[in-house]
């Protein structure tokens, strides 16, 4: 079994005989849902791949490798009459360096004219329309010069990870992300030509990933014509793993080693499961990016477990991400997470929009919004007219834990030794003394000074001692139910 853990290419997926997990039913929904389209999920979660499929099914190019590609496939067995009938236009906004405007703008202005020139290679346009586009100084220039040249041609715009550099431009700054992307911003000009495109019909169908909706809403009306569809129903299960499609998977570890099935999906499933994107969904969705990691890392000669269940590359990406927790007031968001962390859960109602307005307070629901967004909670129920939200995952809750700990030290300027909490939790695990963990408990609280213990109250106490415990993995944390 060929896993495709770090594999995005669609095309290269299939002819190579790599594992894939069928989720083209729903590009065949996404045609019956409009034209232009948004479905945002977390990272890592699928969404290149995604792009992919839909690059490779409607793309004109490749109209005589449809039956090899997709023939086997669900929507090749039904296709919809669109398939292979568009050129092309991708723009991949991942990996765009930030900094100060100008080097954003540079590089944003170097990525824009470099998806042109592609797409200009592939369907032949020729050298001059090339020479056109590079004499163009901004990147709605050179977008809405290639507009001009295939007129006469419908195209299929996808954009990928389109808010990755926004992120971090946000987490950094927000008065240079409101200069980007507000009113006059280059990145706003951008899209409100991608919307006049769309108007006069050169634009025939959009698709939109990303892991928030703050940079499109804070574009208002320079970019209103997507339908956001992160947290409709019918595409809950679009990317990620279904439990049948997870134990699907394990079924060849299960056989050669001679696992228990149940117990080995009920540990992957505290471990990578628990995203539910809509509230009207019953079917969770395992992380699939941590689904392959361990696959990917399971010994089976010797029928091992990893050596650690958490992928390097989820906790960067993540850890980076959660620059944008001080958006806002940086306290109100810190008590949340204090909340999540000790209650295991939180009470609010999530918001369609995230407009990011200086001149609006962003507040406890909007903070929800984002974590939804960004999968570091998910929907658990309703209470009255309001969302129960929960951690998801192991995974998600040891990068609360992480994060709270750095929170905590920053603060206090105070430093936990992590080697300590470890030796005192194994002493209780290995000959039930409790003592070491008490007397490294007290040793920690009495770094904080007098004025951090005049704003604890038991809750900050329990969140503390929580971080602390979670250092080790011996044990497992499990919150108390309200």
């Amino acid at each position: 079994m060929k896993l495709p853990y770090g594999e995005s290419n669609f095309k290269k997926i299939i002819t190579q005989d790599f594992l894939y997990i069928d989720k083209t039913e729903y590009i065949a929904a996404l045609e019956e849902n409009g034209s232009y389209n948004i479905l945002l999920r977390p990272r890592r979660f699928g969404k290149s791949l995604f792009i992919s499929s839909l690059w490779y099914y409607y793309d004109i190019s490749f109209k005589e490798e449809f039956a090899v590609l997709f023939g086997h496939l669900a929507v090749g067995k039904n296709p919809t009459p669109l398939h292979n009938s568009y050129q092309i236009l991708a723009f991949d906004f991942s990996g765009i360096a930030t900094g100060d405007v100008a080097t954003v703008l540079r590089n944003f202005t170097g990525r824009v004219e470099t998806c042109l020139l592609d797409f200009l290679e592939r369907y032949d346009y020729g050298h001059e329309a090339a020479v056109e586009i590079r004499a163009k100084e901004s990147p709605q220039e050179k977008v809405d010069c290639l507009f001009r040249l295939c007129r006469e041609k419908k195209i299929y715009l996808l954009i990928d990870e389109y808010d990755h550099f926004a992120n971090a431009v946000l987490g950094e700054s927000l008065e240079m992300f409101t200069e980007i992307i507000g009113k006059g911003g280059v990145v706003r000009a951008f899209y409100e030509t991608i919307k006049i495109a769309a108007g006069r019909g050169t634009v025939d169908r959009l698709f939109i990933t990303g892991v928030t909706s703050i940079t499109l809403d804070s574009m208002t009306s320079g970019f209103n014509i997507g339908k956001n569809l992160s947290f409709d129903k019918e595409f809950n299960q679009a990317m990620g793993f279904t439990r049948q499609e997870t134990e699907a998977l394990i079924r060849p570890l299960v056989d050669t080693c001679g696992l228990d099935a149940p117990e080995m999906m009920r540990i992957l499933g505290n471990w990578y499961n628990g995203y539910l994107f809509s509230s009207r969904a019953v079917d969770k969705v395992f992380n699939p990016d941590m689904v392959l990691y361990f696959i990917d890392s399971f010994d089976r000669e010797g029928c091992v477990w990893p050596e650690q269940m958490l992928d390097d590359n989820i906790a960067s990406d993540y850890g980076k991400i959660m620059r944008l927790f001080g958006i806002g007031d940086r306290e109100n968001n810190f008590q949340t997470l204090e909340e999540l962390i000790v209650n295991g859960e939180i009470v609010g109602r999530h918001k369609g929009k995230l407009d990011l307005d200086m001149n609006k307070p962003f507040e406890r629901n909007d903070f929800i919004s984002l974590l939804l967004y960004m999968g570091f909670i998910t929907l658990s129920g309703t209470v009255l007219s309001q969302y129960l939200y929960k951690v998801p995952n192991y995974v998600i809750q040891k990068l609360y834990y992480d994060y709270f700990r750095a929170e905590i030290e920053q603060r206090s300027r105070i430093t936990v030794s992590s080697r300590a909490v470890e030796n005192a939790v194994a002493e209780l695990a290995l000959h039930n003394n409790i003592k070491p963990l008490i007397e490294e408990i007290g040793r920690v609280l009495a770094l904080f000074s007098n004025r951090d213990f005049m704003r604890m109250d038991e809750k900050h106490i329990k969140a503390v001692i929580l971080t602390l415990l979670y250092q080790s993995e011996v044990y497992f944390i499990q919150s108390e139910p309200r």
